[in-house]
């Protein structure tokens, strides 16, 4: 299946959440808000098993999270993206792989979250090569927020684990601050709480895309209480 054949189920004017072929629709707003009931991610439109779910924010075209999905059956991944174009790449990943343990989510991550993710349901969450928003004014367009930071929390199982990747310096920076002034997560990582060698983690495009450029990838993990 090529990603051009994922074709998106309504139009603006009739956009509403639903969950058809291994994509979850989550439009940030919607013409038929509140219409739709989270099932629980063992029903069968998700899931339909009790598997450990992990999930992906700003997976981009999926490399990352297929290529784990295809490692471990045994987990349900999630994967969220905002952009239409990347949706159709992951599911296009998703059919020629078979990857029945991969849903995609196109939708805004911090809505989805608040949203329909259950409390303590999720036992892995990764954020790779987010969009640093580099200009001071933009920052609050950053997904990383002590708001994000406290859904996150909510949604994940104790003692789960959140890892956040970048090669830019000051999100770095900014994701420490903001997840050492969260009570309910601990680093992992002693100071400077971050590493740049994480062998077995798996390669996106970005991944390598910023390595050919001579970039330091800075991998961080926190563990929620």
């Amino acid at each position: 299946m090529k990603p051009e054949h994922l074709k998106s189920p309504f139009s603006w004017g009739e956009r509403k959440v639903q969950i058809h072929d291994r994509v979850w629709y989550a439009p940030e707003y919607s013409v038929h808000d509140g219409a739709f009931i989270f099932p629980g991610w063992e029903h069968p439109d998700l899931f339909g098993n009790q598997n450990p779910v992990q999930v992906e924010y700003c997976s981009g075209n999926g490399a990352w999270i297929a290529a784990r999905a295809l490692a471990e059956p045994n987990s349900n991944w999630v994967a969220v993206e905002r952009k239409f174009p990347r949706v159709q790449k992951i599911w296009s990943k998703i059919k020629n792989l078979n990857l029945n343990n991969l849903l995609v989510v196109c939708g805004e991550g911090h809505n989805i979250t608040t949203r329909y993710f259950p409390s303590e349901s999720v036992s892995s969450i990764y954020i790779n090569f987010p969009d640093p928003w580099p200009k001071k004014r933009h920052a609050k367009h950053r997904l990383i927020q002590p708001a994000f930071v406290g859904e996150m929390r909510r949604a994940l199982k104790p003692d789960a684990l959140f890892t956040f990747v970048t090669d830019d310096e000051p999100y770095s920076q900014w994701t420490i601050e903001a997840l050492h002034g969260d009570s309910g997560f601990n680093n992992c990582y002693p100071s400077p709480y971050y590493s740049i060698d994480y062998p077995e983690y798996g390669t996106s495009y970005f991944e390598q895309l910023w390595r050919e450029k001579g970039k330091i990838i800075r991998y961080h993990q926190f563990s929620r209480k």
